[in-house]
């Protein structure tokens, strides 16, 4: 059985491949006191199949709603499939929309040809643009958006608030395109890689890729959101090899720290601003909800040590499905242990994630040290995993 293959309208969904293949069942929705939640979903090409695990664990919850969502690129393209879902039928529906989202977009991935074919390919895209490759501009993402999301209805009655981030070609600002106004050439601008595709022309300006300028938007989503808590899920790693050496991985690691880079600016000046909120603020409805602000992370990086090694425009079935995986695993976790246990709150940040700072730099000292001596590899990685908490 394909995930495609589950009803739109089935509320407990037979598990999918990857939770098959794990042995794991699928957990039964927590009942309690609802919980109202907003989204920052950053972008990163295929490795935002991490976000749909994360989004496909939290829709099975039903004492959970979503307030307001953010996003930018694949982050942006998740959110709108979501919006699109929960509106046509609620949380299994908008389940299903992101099943058949991402196995579509596998499925227009042109086949893997050998490296003489990747080679040339890559050379192409470094020498040709994409208004002498593709004069006709042709997007398959625009039948697919088309066919998951009923914008129309979605402008009318939106179930969620969107906050789709977009980067304006002639000046490099964000533009943040809202729920009530967006459109589907609004969710292509964000998802507008400019060597890839033709930039995307609104009322006049052009857009490219929305990672470029807020990845996701942090600071305008806590003005828009009426939910304290603030679940962010960073898809791109921030560790990368010590001198990516061929053109690829060195575009490859540009493209991590860039998109990587904005986020970590805006993240630390929303702590920043959360830290002082109520002493002598100019905008005091934003103050209070820095105030009330409890901050969470999940990290695709976390739960995939060797995904500073993928490449974001992988479209392999296997490969989205063991992001989604790893997605739905950490949920889980958070949804056990981490929501009570926010990352910031009150603009101070919390113990846990200074101990967590602490031991993803371990990992990654030993992982550089793996990389230089390949035979202590194994043995390195389990000791740093071993560490304890306190240490």
């Amino acid at each position: 059985m394909t995930i495609r293959d589950t009803a739109a309208k089935d509320h407990t969904r037979p598990p999918g491949p990857s939770e098959a293949a794990s042995g794991r069942a699928v957990p039964k929705p927590a009942r309690g006191k609802t919980k109202h939640l907003s989204l920052a979903l950053q972008g990163g090409g295929s490795l935002g199949a991490f976000a749909w695990g994360v989004l496909d664990r939290l829709l099975q919850e039903e004492d959970l709603t979503f307030d307001a969502i953010s996003g930018a690129s694949a982050g942006a393209g998740n959110a709108v499939v979501l919006a699109g879902g929960l509106l046509a039928g609620g949380k299994p529906e908008a389940r299903r929309r992101l099943d058949h989202f991402w196995e579509r977009l596998s499925q227009m991935a042109p086949p893997k040809g050998g490296a003489t074919a990747s080679l040339f390919a890559d050379m192409a895209s470094r020498f040709l643009s994409p208004y002498q490759l593709n004069p006709f501009n042709l997007n398959p993402l625009e039948a697919l958006l088309s066919t998951e999301v009923d914008f129309e209805a979605l402008r009318a009655d939106p179930p969620v608030r969107l906050l789709i981030a977009a980067t304006a070609v002639s000046n490099g600002r964000l533009q943040v395109f809202r729920e009530t106004e967006l459109t589907r050439d609004m969710v292509l601008a964000s998802m507008c890689l400019p060597m890839l595709t033709q930039a995307v022309q609104i009322e006049g300006e052009r857009y490219w890729d929305g990672g470029y300028a807020a990845n996701p938007p942090l600071t305008a989503l806590v003005e828009a959101s009426d939910a304290s808590d603030l679940l962010i899920v960073q898809i791109m790693p921030t560790a990368g090899q010590d001198l990516p050496a061929s053109a690829p991985d060195i575009v490859k690691r540009l493209e991590q720290i860039t998109f990587n880079g904005v986020f970590l600016r805006e993240a630390a000046a929303l702590t920043a601003m959360a830290r002082v909120a109520g002493s002598g603020s100019q905008d005091p409805a934003l103050s209070r909800k820095l105030q009330r602000l409890r901050l969470h992370h999940l990290s695709a990086e976390r739960e995939m040590s060797a995904l500073s090694e993928a490449s974001g425009g992988n479209l392999e079935w296997p490969f989205l499905l063991s992001l989604r995986e790893s997605g739905r695993a950490a949920a889980e976790d958070w949804l056990a242990h981490g929501v009570s246990e926010p990352i910031m709150e009150k603009g101070r940040l919390q113990a846990p994630i200074r101990t967590h700072v602490r031991k993803m730099l371990q990992r990654l000292t030993a992982r550089q040290h793996a990389n230089r001596d390949p035979k202590r590899s194994t043995q390195t990685c389990i000791k740093s995993d071993r560490e304890e908490p306190g240490s």
